[in-house]
C-alpha cells in the first residue's frame, strides 16, 4: 500500500505551530479587548454624554448663526421700509436715551454702596464668563418669539 502524502496541516512543523499559537493569542487579546469595552459602562456613558455635548454644541451654533442672519434681515427689512425723517428722529431719540442712560448709571454708581457694587460686579463677570449659554438662550428666545409671530401671521 501506498501512504497518502502528508500535508502541513497533518504534520505541521513547530515553526508552524509557534505561528498559529501567536495568531491565536493576537486573536484572543483583541477579542478580550472589545468584552472588556462592552463592559466597561461607564466609559461607554462618557463617550456618548461627549458626543451628545458636541451635537449639542453644533446645533447651538448653527441655531445662534441662524437667529443673527435672520435678526439682521429684520433689522435691514425695518430700516429699509421706515422713512428717513423717522430714522432721524429715532437716531436723535436713541442719543438722548443713551446719555440719560449715562447720566442715570453715573448717578447710580455714586449712590450705590460700595458691597453692593462688588456683588455687582462678580455678577457681571460671571455674566461674560458666560456669555454664550447667555446668548444662546437669547438666541433661541428671540428664534422663539420670530415663529410665533411669523405663525399668527399664517392664520389671519
Amino acid at each position: 500500500m501506498s501512504e497518502t502524502p502528508r500535508t502541513d496541516t497533518e504534520n505541521p512543523t513547530p515553526e508552524d505551530l509557534r505561528r498559529q499559537v501567536e495568531h491565536t493569542r493576537d486573536e484572543l487579546g483583541h477579542t478580550v479587548e472589545a468584552l472588556a469595552a462592552k463592559a466597561d459602562i461607564k466609559a461607554q456613558a462618557k463617550e456618548r454624554t461627549a458626543a451628545v455635548k458636541q451635537q449639542t454644541a453644533e446645533k447651538t451654533a448653527l441655531a445662534t448663526g441662524q437667529v443673527r442672519e435672520k435678526a439682521g434681515q429684520v433689522a435691514q427689512k425695518l430700516k429699509d421700509r421706515t422713512p428717513d425723517p423717522v430714522l432721524e428722529k429715532t437716531a436723535q431719540a436713541a442719543a438722548q436715551v443713551r446719555d440719560g442712560a449715562a447720566r442715570a448709571g453715573q448717578y447710580a454708581v455714586d449712590k450705590t454702596p460700595d458691597p453692593l457694587l462688588q456683588t455687582a460686579g462678580q455678577a457681571a463677570t460671571a455674566a461674560r464668563a458666560n456669555r454664550k449659554p447667555l446668548l444662546a438662550a437669547a438666541g433661541a428666545l428671540l428664534l422663539t418669539v420670530l415663529l410665533v409671530r411669523r405663525s399668527r401671521g399664517h392664520r389671519r
